[in-house]
């Protein structure tokens, strides 16, 4: 009897995964592949589907990182020679391990240093100590936005983070993003401090934050949702806009059958499906994007050229090359779309 009873489990789970993959509307890509049919069949026109252009990928690290200037070597071995702890700071970086320190490694040391310069600055009486240490403190603030820089934009961990390899931003999920939110706004509020010369914040956080972004994919999934979603909504518009020139839908402002079927597509599809997926990019955007896309605006004055372009794509908000402002675009025109054909009947929503 057991055996028979878990026959029937086993095909009643087959069942639920066969329908489950049936169900075009589990994923992004097919939901919108379906919609754009959708649109057409009821509007008796034949789609076209764009292709979806390739996305730009951020630049590889070698052209991220830059170039962390160095102390003379003169003025570290004339620092090492004294008794405060800056000499141990000093030889910790000139020790193996401290020549090939990674990049938040290296923000630390550069923090340290600073704050001990100043503390070995307030102790010290011989003067050519105190104007080499006046001179180093100075040229470690100087530099200190590169190590920023290379501590956040500069590490291999961001590439994970916004790998186009994981497809599309899931459908129907909640609270994909809550942890990386929530670093990108303690990172930014830090780096600001930092770029403040405020060196006194805390930088323990830092290695989880990198550890979530290597373990994580989302905001490479959301650019790749953005420039589906643009581009077959886009699609639905051109149909709406075919039939719109090509014959009316309803005469004399009078609904039929025809008008009928689609306002129920537009409620059913349009409202019930695609919208909600449109207000979840809209949430993830807000929540993830847009502070990662202030932590680097906020660098600009050091950000490297191939970022820059990168950025203008996939980060800014604005601008003829953000997939954002074409999705935003996108959506406003297809609902402008759908107000004009649902017009012609007197089923324009909110009428």
């Amino acid at each position: 009897m057991s055996a028979i009873r878990s026959a029937r489990l086993l095909a009643s789970a087959l069942v639920v995964l066969l329908l489950a993959g049936c169900n075009p509307f589990s994923d992004a890509r097919p939901m919108m592949d379906e919609y754009v049919e959708r649109v057409g069949r009821v509007l008796d026109a034949e789609p076209v589907f764009s292709e979806i252009p390739t996305a730009q990928t951020m630049p590889r690290r070698r052209n991220r990182v830059l170039p962390m200037p160095e102390l003379e070597l003169g003025m570290l071995d004339f620092l090492s020679l004294y008794g405060c702890e800056l000499q141990y700071v000093v030889g910790e970086k000139n020790s193996v391990m401290g020549k090939v320190m990674q990049p938040l490694n290296r923000l630390r040391y550069e923090v340290r240093f600073i704050h001990t310069a100043g503390d070995c600055l307030e102790t010290v009486e011989d003067e050519e100590l105190q104007g080499v240490l006046k001179q180093a403190i100075s040229s470690k603030r100087e530099t200190l936005p590169i190590a920023i820089w290379n501590a956040t934009w500069g590490v291999e961990e961001a590439e994970t983070l916004f790998t186009f390899a994981k497809g599309e931003y899931p459908v129907e999920v909640n609270d994909l993003l809550s942890d990386l939110a929530r670093d990108a706004g303690q990172l930014n509020k830090t780096v600001a401090a930092l770029l403040e010369q405020n060196l006194d914040v805390d930088l323990g956080f830092w290695g989880e934050v990198h550890q979530r972004w290597q373990a994580e994919y989302r905001a490479g999934q959301l650019i790749n949702s953005a420039r589906l979603v643009a581009v077959r909504l886009g699609d639905a518009t051109r149909v709406m806009r075919q039939r719109l020139d090509d014959r009316p839908l309803c005469l004399n402002g009078k609904p039929n059958n025809q008008s009928d079927i689609v306002q129920g597509m537009f409620f059913s599809i349009y409202i019930g499906k695609v919208q909600p997926y449109l207000a979840d990019l809209r949430r993830a955007r807000t929540d993830l994007i847009e502070p990662l896309s202030e932590l680097a605006a906020m660098q600009a004055d050091v950000m490297p050229e191939h970022f820059q372009t990168w950025y203008q794509s996939a980060l800014a908000l604005e601008g003829r090359e953000s997939v954002w402002a074409n999705l935003d675009a996108a959506v406003e025109s297809h609902t402008k779309g759908w107000q004009a054909l649902l017009e012609q009947c007197g089923l324009r929503p909110g009428a």
